[in-house]
């Protein structure tokens, strides 16, 4: 089991990413289960449904996906290097730039979906992996301290935070 992390072990914004996941869950668990979590909520959702934007300025469902799998990427490679002890301060990414600069909405909900699936279950390999020194170091993530555990529990919270949110601002049922 991972130990929920302190506060000084990520920067404060990603606060409401960590207060998502209970503190006694089995964060690895979680983890493993939210890809298939995910495609059941959006298994009804049409192509043309996740093209549409709930209202101007925010993004369509497969913009919401294709932004997921940028920030499992991202933050696997956080995690990653945090882990392995890298020393070099590692760079912060703009999400509304990320998501402009490509078009998520040519490609079909399943194939983003997919995508996501694949790159959680190679992310999973590693995580768990890891060994109780790796997950407790720390290095430096756009500009705050970030511990691997935390980054891990951060992926999970993110994803919890655009579960909600397919569900209430997108109005998708289960």
């Amino acid at each position: 089991m991972i130990a929920y992390p302190q506060a000084d072990e990520y920067g404060e914004y990603y606060g409401r990413y960590m207060q998502r996941v209970p503190t006694d869950a089995d964060l690895l668990e979680i983890l493993s289960a939210q890809p298939a979590e995910l495609k059941s909520l959006l298994r009804n959702i049409s192509d043309a449904q996740a093209d549409v934007r709930p209202a101007p300025g925010e993004w369509s469902i497969k913009e919401v996906m294709g932004h997921v799998t940028d920030t499992e990427r991202i933050f696997a490679y956080r995690a990653l290097c945090v882990a392995r002890a890298e020393t070099t301060p590692l760079p912060g990414f703009e999400q509304d730039d990320y998501v402009r600069a490509t078009d998520f909405n040519r490609r079909t909900l399943t194939d983003l979906l997919e995508e996501f699936s694949l790159q959680r279950a190679a992310n999973m390999l590693c995580f768990k992996a890891l060994s109780d020194e790796e997950l407790l170091r720390r290095g430096t993530a756009s500009g705050y301290p970030l511990s691997t555990r935390a980054a891990l529990y951060i992926l999970a919270g993110h994803v919890m935070h655009h579960v909600e949110s397919l569900k209430t601002s997108y109005n998708v049922k289960e």
